[in-house]
C-alpha cells in the first residue's frame, strides 16, 4: 500500500482542475479585430490576370497509342524468346515500352507514310528519368521490329 500512495497523490493533484479557461483568447487577431476588412490594394500593386479560359482537352485518340502491329513481346534477333535476362527484351503495350532495365510511358505517337511510327515516351530506369523519341518500323510480315534510337538501329524478332 505504501508503494501506491505516491501514485494516488499525483492522480489527485489534477482532479479538480477545470479544462475550460474562460478569458483566454485562442486566436488573438480574430478577437482583437472581429470586423476587420482587407484594405484596398495600393495603386502600384500587382493584380493577378484574369483566370485562363477553360479549354477542353481532346479525348485520347489513336495518336497517343502505339498501333496494334507493334504490340507484343520482342527480343534480339540472336536471343531466345522467354529469356527474361535477354538484354534486348522489349514488351510493347498501347501506352508503354518495357525494356530490360527501363520503362517508358508513351506521350505521343505519330505515324509516317513509309510505315514507321515515331513514339515519344517518358522513361524511368536505374534511378534516372528521361524523354526519348524512337522510330519503330515493323517488317512487312510483322515478325521483325526495327527501332532507331539516336541514330542507332536495332532489329528485334517477335516472340508472340
Amino acid at each position: 500500500m505504501a508503494l501506491l500512495a505516491p501514485a494516488f497523490a499525483l492522480a489527485g493533484c489534477d482532479g479538480g482542475k477545470d479544462d475550460s479557461q474562460p478569458g483566454i483568447v485562442t486566436n488573438i487577431l480574430d478577437d482583437a479585430l472581429p470586423n476587420a476588412q482587407q484594405p484596398p490594394p495600393p495603386d502600384n500593386a500587382i493584380v493577378p490576370a484574369e483566370p485562363l479560359p477553360d479549354i477542353p482537352q481532346p479525348e485520347d485518340s489513336a495518336e497517343s497509342s502505339i498501333p496494334a502491329p507493334l504490340l507484343g513481346r520482342w527480343t534480339g534477333a540472336a536471343e531466345t524468346c522467354g529469356d527474361r535476362a535477354a538484354a534486348l527484351e522489349l514488351t510493347v503495350t498501347p501506352d508503354r515500352l518495357i525494356f530490360h532495365e527501363s520503362e517508358g510511358r508513351v506521350t505521343a505517337v505519330k505515324g509516317q507514310e513509309d510505315g514507321r511510327v515515331r513514339v515519344t515516351a517518358d522513361f524511368t530506369g536505374e534511378g534516372e528519368s528521361w524523354t526519348r523519341t524512337l522510330e519503330m518500323k515493323p517488317s512487312a510480315d510483322g515478325r521483325r521490329l526495327t527501332i532507331v534510337n539516336d541514330g542507332a538501329s536495332v532489329t528485334r524478332k517477335r516472340c508472340n
